[in-house]
């Protein structure tokens, strides 16, 4: 890991992280990205608590930069902040519109909602009718469909939709968001082309975006995120990939040290847990504050272990991931 705003440490040893990690099961309240319980790992360092949770379906590549997240994390601790407080903003999953203003009332005080559209199986006229829903109780709305939509679905629904903040990652590819923010009037995010990215700049390059959104577990870490924040000079929202507390505390660290911060960030969905590992980040009047979990934090994590079996896969799983950071 090389110095700078990265920061320096050692690699630990595989069987110290194993020594104190934990597989958890976290039951949601919503179903949301077709899961009903986010399964993670966490485990414990001499800075504090890491996590280590890729999705399941993530190659051992891709899910190495999320160990080495949980190292930063567990090994380093946060970087300084510069705020004590983070704006963020509601999330709405991909629910009928007659269940929003249920789901609305855990974010007390938000001044921005971000609305799941594009899900398989659903119709434009939900997506509508669901911002439709957010839109009377949150004014300022972002949607997010995940790729899911080509340009001629994505300006089709934009033009529908009407007025939005941002519409983030509307297409998979970077060249199709530059063709859609050439169409539409809307701003356009980049998620899914910048962290799933070989080279992240080429959004800025092919002038595809209006707003970079940044999450510190798949970029590698905090002071990752940071940096990649600097060089893209776009707006930035850091964002949570469903992440427990533990992980949470990582984003919202993040996002108090970014020299400026304009616009709400996704770091709102601990309220979409029934339960979690440590007190989770939920929203007052709009915003969460900035706490880290350090190592005699009180972090409950055996009593959400996950199945045995599910366990070893986790295990065998940190194990492979960890040989490619030694390998770099």
């Amino acid at each position: 890991m090389p110095g700078g705003m990265r920061g320096e440490w050692e690699l630990p040893d595989v069987e110290d992280l194993l020594a104190t990690a934990v597989v958890v099961r976290l039951p949601m309240r919503t179903r949301f990205r077709g899961l009903t319980f986010r399964e993670t790992m966490v485990f414990a360092g001499p800075a504090g608590w890491g996590e280590f949770g890729p999705f399941v379906e993530y190659e051992d590549a891709e899910a190495s930069a999320w160990l080495r997240a949980g190292i930063e994390a567990a090994y380093l601790g946060p970087p300084p902040a510069v705020r004590d407080t983070v704006p963020v903003n509601a999330t709405v999953p991909a629910i009928p519109a007659d269940e929003v203003p249920d789901l609305l009332k855990r974010y007390p005080g938000a001044g921005t909602a971000k609305v799941k559209v594009a899900e398989p199986g659903q119709t434009l006229d939900d997506d509508v009718a669901r911002v439709a829903a957010t839109r009377e109780l949150i004014g300022r709305v972002r949607v997010d469909a995940n790729g899911g939509w080509s340009v001629d679905e994505a300006i089709t629904a934009l033009r529908a939709i009407g007025d939005v903040e941002y519409a983030e990652q509307p297409c998979r590819t970077v060249e199709e968001l530059a063709q859609v923010r050439r169409a539409v009037e809307v701003p356009i995010a980049a998620d899914e082309s910048i962290r799933k990215a070989d080279d992240p700049l080429r959004v800025v390059a092919a002038d595809a975006a209006d707003v970079a959104v940044v999450k510190v577990a798949p970029l590698g870490g905090m002071r990752a995120t940071l940096e990649l924040a600097d060089t893209l000079g776009l707006d930035v929202v850091v964002s949570s990939a469903l992440d427990s507390a533990v992980g949470m505390a990582a984003g919202v660290a993040a996002a108090a040290a970014l020299p400026r911060l304009d616009l709400a960030c996704g770091l709102g969905t601990g309220s979409l847990f029934t339960a979690d590992v440590a007190p989770s980040f939920l929203m007052r009047d709009g915003v969460v504050e900035p706490r880290w979990f350090g190592p005699d934090a009180d972090v409950d994590a055996v009593a959400h272990a996950a199945p045995e079996g599910r366990r070893q896969w986790w295990r065998d799983r940190l194990r492979r991931c960890h040989r490619l950071l030694v390998e770099e």
